[in-house]
């Protein structure tokens, strides 16, 4: 079920350059930084932050065109979306956030620590790929893929007013119990994804890659990440190949594999997925 963020957490809604972006904060202490992804928004993050707000200051953000961020015409790469990120730890005056990410959150998450990484003391990553990055070429080969090249304004056509149906084909097909995603969470999301833009949005994430693709190249061309990373991947879905993925981009890298879960770690195993995560930084 959705949780909602503990009563002690604010939203602020921050202006940066040419985009609003909707923040949850909570908590004191040093800071962490949580990035969703895609069929989920900020809002999947409110058990761990709850956890994680007795020890720390957390900050969650939408996305740019996501959840109830603003949503302009362009800036999708990975690329600028880390330069969001940068400057919304600077709004907040905080020079350095521990950083957790899932899905699309994933790739924002490289994007920030390539550029900022002083900005990054370590980085916890979840059961995605990187544009670019290692196998990609044979990941995007995956039938299971599909999505990635669905977009365009007759597949938004086809999805509005039916985003609780796409939605559905996510929860169902990458998860290993498509029961562990219940009714409320669906529901939740399909109407968060059912605003006027928010689909477009989130299509221009996917049709951002190519980009990605090569500015990740670029990125890592440059040297690999000396924080700490713990991969962590869901036994029915990426699995080990996490930290396979991340260890072509970081010298440090921890890997996790998480059992009895599809993609949907934060739903599927909420108690094992947040001890991963909460072990890792106090480490």
């Amino acid at each position: 079920m959705i949780e909602s963020f503990p009563a002690n957490f604010r939203i602020q809604e921050i202006a940066l350059d040419g985009v609003t972006i909707h923040t949850r904060i909570g908590g004191t202490g040093p800071a962490v930084l949580l990035l969703h992804g895609f069929a989920d928004t900020g809002d999947m993050w409110a058990p761990l932050g709850a956890t994680l707000a007795k020890t720390n200051t957390v900050v969650v953000p939408d996305l740019r065109g996501m959840g109830f961020s603003s949503q302009p015409k362009g800036g999708y790469d990975k690329k600028t979306q880390g330069q969001d990120m940068a400057r919304l730890l600077d709004a907040l005056k905080i020079d350095t956030a521990a950083l957790v990410t899932h899905d699309i959150g994933n790739m924002v998450g490289y994007a920030l620590a390539a550029q900022f990484p002083g900005k990054i003391s370590r980085w916890i990553v979840m059961d995605a790929p990187l544009p670019g990055i290692g196998p990609w070429e044979e990941i995007l080969k995956s039938p299971m893929l599909w999505h990635f090249n669905f977009r365009g304004p007759d597949m938004e056509r086809l999805v509005a007013g039916r985003e609780r149906i796409y939605l559905d084909r996510f929860y169902n097909e990458l998860s290993a119990t498509p029961a562990s995603i219940d009714e409320a969470t669906r529901n939740h999301y399909a109407a968060i994804y059912g605003r006027p833009g928010n689909m477009h949005c989130a299509f221009e994430q996917f049709a951002a890659f190519t980009q990605d693709a090569i500015d990740n190249k670029e990125l890592a061309a440059k040297g690999k990440l000396a924080m700490p990373v713990l991969a962590i991947g869901a036994d029915k879905s990426f699995g080990t190949a996490q930290a396979d993925v991340l260890r072509f981009v970081a010298s440090n890298v921890t890997g996790q594999v998480i059992a009895n879960s599809g993609h949907w770690l934060m739903e599927e195993q909420p108690a094992a997925t947040m001890a991963a995560i909460t072990s890792f930084l106090t480490k």
